[in-house]
């Protein structure tokens, strides 16, 4: 019998006339979706395709919101309180739990975007805000973030599943963080590294980071980027090596 494994995506990503990578190819192949929920990208008529697309295809929905910075695509970090942050959240995840009722599905689980998602890693108060409100609206929700993050003892504290990530298409840093996306070799763009860092992740918890040390990294869903060049090919490629490993791609 196959090991399970988690392979989710971040999209939804689009917005108007706006189309960032191929949504409905990337649902075919991952068994779990991040969708964006309208502040750093998306928009109602992306998070209704996406989220019928999901209860189609039996993939996890999953919300994906972010700071309200459409400009800079929810990655540059920017002043909030907790309480701003809460209502952020609220306003967003909420919204694509109605497109789920439509669908017949439901949001399974929150993972913050970009920015939002590394200040709540670090800050107590931010992760605190994200898991109250996770709970607040659905306390079913599971809560995916960096493993050892404030974001994910939040969870465990409130009572929420938390999902430890590891990314397979991103470079890490010696500390375990991930390297700067402005950093030379910080987007993997092989399959083949990808999945051999997937399979690390998974399987030795650890990774070689961007200057050959060894970080201590594991992971129990591996995340890639819908919004990636070539992301459709790039996943088949890395869904079809973890097969080949003994895995079966599945929802956590």
């Amino acid at each position: 019998m196959g090991r399970n494994v988690d392979l989710n995506c971040d999209l939804g990503e689009g917005y108007g006339t706006y189309r960032s990578g191929d949504d409905a190819a990337l649902i075919a192949l991952v068994s779990s979706a991040n969708i964006a929920c309208g502040y750093h990208a998306g928009d109602a008529h992306t998070m209704r395709a996406a989220v019928f697309a999901c209860v189609e295809k039996g993939v996890a929905i999953g919300a994906h919101p972010g700071l309200p910075d459409p400009l800079g695509f929810g990655r540059r970090e920017m002043q909030a309180t907790a309480r701003e942050v809460e209502d952020y959240m609220l306003h967003q995840v909420g919204a694509l739990q109605a497109f789920a009722r439509i669908a017949g599905g439901r949001v399974a689980h929150v993972k913050p975007h970009g920015a939002l998602y590394h200040m709540a890693a670090r800050r107590d108060d931010l992760a605190e805000a994200v898991v109250r409100a996770a709970k607040a609206l659905d306390p079913r929700l599971a809560v995916v973030g960096p493993g050892g993050s404030a974001l994910l003892r939040s969870a465990e504290a409130y009572g929420l599943r938390a999902i430890v990530e590891g990314f397979a298409d991103r470079a890490y840093l010696a500390d375990g963080s991930l390297a700067p996306r402005a950093m030379p070799g910080a987007v993997l763009d092989d399959p083949a590294r990808a999945l051999r860092q997937a399979l690390d992740l998974l399987e030795q918890g650890r990774v070689k980071t961007a200057d050959g040390q060894t970080a201590l990294v594991r992971a129990e869903t591996i995340c890639i980027h819908g919004d990636t060049p070539g992301a459709a090919a790039f996943a088949a490629a890395l869904r079809r090596g973890l097969e080949v490993n003994g895995y079966v791609v599945r929802a956590p």
